[in-house]
């Protein structure tokens, strides 16, 4: 299976909002083991950069941002390329970084 950000490519500003940000304890564990910057993470998810999600998973978050429903990234970090999701929920409330995990 092949993966890739987005058939559209990214966005030089934000596409949509972010709401509250929110991390899990394993996520927040990953970021620090990693030496991952957060802010990082989350410009690349609000600019449309996907990370490693599938290309049906790609057009459905380019379909969201334009429709107003749920965007999921997904980050592959650190040595073990362990996986982080990142989700804006539909009503652009709220964002949570979360290991697959822990969903």
């Amino acid at each position: 299976m092949s993966f890739f950000a987005s058939p559209r490519g990214v966005s030089a500003r934000p596409l949509f909002r972010l709401g509250e940000i929110f991390a899990t304890p394993g996520a927040l564990a990953l970021l620090q083991q990693t030496g991952t910057d957060v802010v990082d993470l989350l410009m690349r998810h609000v600019k449309g950069d996907w990370g490693v999600v599938c290309p049906q998973d790609a057009r459905s978050n380019d379909r969201a941002v334009e429709t107003g429903t749920r965007i999921v990234s997904a980050y592959e970090l650190g040595d073990r390329r362990e996986r982080l999701w990142i989700v804006t929920e539909a009503d652009r409330r709220m964002t949570t970084l979360l290991l697959p995990a822990e969903y």
